[in-house]
């Protein structure tokens, strides 16, 4: 049998909790369909640790055939020197303080790279972009209202147009339309150096962003570790992921 690519994946994170008078530890884990998604498609995953020594985060980037971020909390403002009053119980300082150098690490040296909604927002800001911390204020194209982007994970509930000829649509097997679940408040805004936004919701709502050039660089709103059971583009791009990986 061939070798499976080992596709490491940055660990939610969450907060310790008080039971009688001990307190557990801090909790880092991978939602199991994330896993099963890599999986499926023929990836090997791995569950990496947070960490925010430099050495660590290059040792992971190394050993990586690939790597995925998915999504979680908010990404904080401060991160582009937005200063503004912002409620810290969205946040996950953890969290940015190691998938920030990972994502610029893995993009500097060109690992495959698929990240899912916090994750496509951080690896905008990682990049130099901004990101948009409340999508309903966006409004909506002329003649359309906005969909509903929050809430839904184990269902489509809206279409997401996406730019032909786009890594991103080679990798939803040259798909230009998909229906796609949604679960964010917060999408990218202005773009990083060498990020191109290749796919929006049919309101106009950003969903897709990719860095050409390299092997594989995608990022996207949805979540497709949710649905890739049941909406072919999903589990085709993760096979497409996968593929780049080996």
């Amino acid at each position: 049998m061939a070798r499976r690519p080992v596709i490491l994946v940055a660990p939610r994170w969450e907060a310790p909790v008080t039971e009688g008078s001990e307190t557990i530890a801090p909790q880092e884990a991978i939602a199991d369909c994330f896993v099963d998604a890599i999986l499926a498609a023929g990836g090997l995953p791995l569950m990496m640790a947070l960490a925010e020594d430099e050495g660590v985060i290059a040792e992971y980037v190394e050993r990586a055939d690939g790597i995925a971020v998915p999504g979680g909390p908010d990404v904080s403002p401060a991160l582009w020197g937005d200063e503004a009053p912002y409620d810290p119980a969205l946040l996950c300082p953890q969290r940015d303080a190691f998938e920030l150098p990972l994502l610029r690490a893995a993009v500097a040296v060109d690992k495959p790279l698929l990240t899912t909604c916090r994750g496509t927002q951080l690896l905008n800001v990682a990049l130099g972009g901004t990101l948009c911390m409340d999508v309903p204020s966006l409004g909506s194209r002329e003649g359309m209202v906005q969909w509903r982007h929050t809430g839904i994970l184990n269902g489509v509930c809206h279409p997401v147009e996406v730019e032909e000829g786009s890594l991103l649509s080679r990798a939803l097997g040259g798909a230009t339309r998909v229906q796609t679940n949604s679960a964010h408040h917060c999408c990218v805004d202005r773009l990083g150096e060498g990020v191109r936004l290749v796919a929006h919701a049919t309101d106009g709502v950003p969903e897709g962003i990719e860095v050409p050039g390299g092997r594989f660089c995608v990022g996207v709103q949805w979540h497709p570790e949710y649905t890739w059971r049941t909406v072919e583009t999903d589990f085709t791009l993760w096979k497409s992921f996968v593929a780049a990986c080996r």
